[in-house]
């Protein structure tokens, strides 16, 4: 699996028929969600058409969930290994996490504010919401403090990588505070709905649009993380060269 994933993040022309390969399916699955979602599902009897807003939020919310496992992965893998292949990835991923919890935050204001009446509500998922972006968005601001204090490369330098591999592990204790918090604590926000049991059924057709449309997410975010990852690999490739030179010995005879 990780070589699989290495041949798509090279700079060659079948790892670009790759991802371009990946991005036309994220297409196809976004065109069949939005039909899905829009055309075929029906409104829900309560909260009328803002319902459909859940084919954009809820998968962004668990999208971004994924982002950051990946982060939790890349980073501890990076502390055992100290390989800054796992860095990159940690850092893509981080990007693309906090990108889709701030459009989870954005869909759920609009979502409240036709729903509840009110743009913002002091509610545990949306308080520990906005604190899983700040912390992540702290981990990305931290990555760039450090390169610009050692003036070094992001991505490329093993002093910048060990400060924030710690952060992305740590990161990730706040995802199941988010989850759970519906549970934990009293709060405005709708329990799950899918995985529930004891709560009536979704509607079919509400599950399969929402199906498609988290599969659409996690193709597109997979397509943007290959993308940035080939794009880091190519911006490190001369540092990394750099650095192997100076520490190779020059003969002389």
């Amino acid at each position: 699996m990780h070589q699989r994933v290495l041949d798509l993040v090279a700079d060659t022309p079948r790892a670009a028929a790759g991802r371009r390969t990946l991005a036309w399916i994220a297409g196809g699955l976004a065109a069949a969600a939005t039909l899905t979602g829009g055309l075929v599902a029906p409104a829900d009897q309560l909260q009328g058409q803002a319902q459909r807003l859940m084919y954009l939020h809820v998968p962004a919310a668990w999208v971004a969930y994924a982002a950051f496992a990946v982060v939790l992965l890349g980073s501890g893998a990076y502390l055992l290994n100290r390989d800054l292949r796992f860095d990159r990835l940690a850092r893509s991923a981080a990007e693309i996490g906090v990108v889709l919890t701030a459009a989870t935050i954005a869909t759920g204001a609009v979502w409240g504010h036709l729903v509840w009446g009110t743009w913002w509500a002091w509610d545990p998922r949306l308080v520990s919401s906005a604190l899983l972006l700040a912390v992540y968005a702290g981990y990305l601001a931290l990555r760039r403090l450090l390169s610009e204090r050692h003036a070094a490369a992001d991505s490329a330098d093993h002093r910048v990588a060990r400060s924030v591999a710690a952060v992305g592990v740590a990161g990730f204790l706040l995802v199941p505070v988010v989850h759970f918090s519906v549970v934990w604590w009293r709060s405005l926000h709708q329990q799950a709905t899918v995985l529930a049991p004891q709560r009536p059924p979704i509607d079919p057709r509400m599950g399969a649009a929402l199906l498609l449309a988290v599969a659409a997410a996690t193709a597109a975010a997979l397509c943007v993380l290959l993308h940035r990852l080939a794009a880091l690999e190519r911006q490190s490739a001369p540092v990394v060269r750099q650095a192997t030179a100076a520490r190779t010995p020059v003969r002389t005879g």
